[in-house]
């Protein structure tokens, strides 16, 4: 897929390696240049512009991009303006980041739907991952359940999903498998991709290095998680 990311603060810029390392092309968006020259090497592409300007933000490929997601964070009248001019422009999915409940209310009043809120949302996936070790990233659907990526544990290598039972044993299920590739670009620069393996067999067995994508209550995904450190 093809993103737009404007604003690379922490979390544009995060998200913008994030999705590059999982194989998209992303063109990073931003005014400072010290933001933009920090990426330049990371990412598919980084552009120094004034993503208010309208005629500036036009000559962006819009037409190529499935997502734009306006990450601007330390200024909310900029973002609302850069927010609405994309809406304006009829991207084809647009994502805005709020920063308190009031400018949430704006960006909905304009017609974005689609709205991050990462001060809230990286803070529980952090909580997450330094209560538990070997979680890489979590997704909480609510209270009680989540999907997790977890580390595949030493003593399941080489093993298969129906061996260990994972629904049996712990009560959970695999959604997938993520494998990280070395791959090499034009200038043989070498980087990660992390490809997912689509819905795993119960013969399938697991390499050193897979990443697990687990289903199932926090309760039995703590239980697994401390059991297989």
């Amino acid at each position: 897929m093809k993103f737009i990311i404007v604003g690379l603060g922490i979390f544009g810029a995060s998200l913008a390696e994030k999705l590059t390392s999982k194989g998209n092309e992303v063109i990073g968006v931003d005014s400072r240049m010290d933001k933009v020259n920090a990426l330049k090497d990371k990412i598919t592409q980084t552009i120094c512009m004034d993503a208010t300007d309208q005629t500036a933000i036009s000559n962006l490929p819009l037409k190529n991009s499935d997502i734009v997601i306006v990450c601007v964070g330390e200024d909310q009248g900029a973002n609302i303006m850069i927010t609405a001019l994309f809406k304006n422009m009829n991207v084809k999915r647009l994502i805005s980041r709020s920063i308190n409940p009031l400018h949430e209310n704006v960006l909905q009043a304009i017609g974005v739907n689609e709205i991050v809120r990462p001060e809230e949302e990286t803070a529980e996936r952090w909580a997450k991952k330094l209560c538990l070790r070997n979680v890489i990233d979590s997704f909480e659907l609510n209270k009680d359940y989540s999907i997790v990526e977890v580390h595949v544990p030493k003593q399941f290598i080489g093993k298969t999903i129906e061996e260990i039972g994972f629904r049996k044993n712990h009560n959970l299920l695999i959604l997938t498998i993520i494998k990280n590739t070395e791959v090499s670009n034009i200038i043989g620069k070498k980087r990660l991709i992390a490809n997912v393996q689509g819905i795993p067999d119960p013969d399938t067995s697991f390499a050193e290095d897979d990443v697990l994508v687990v289903y199932g209550s926090n309760k039995d995904i703590n239980t697994f998680i401390k059991a297989n450190r």
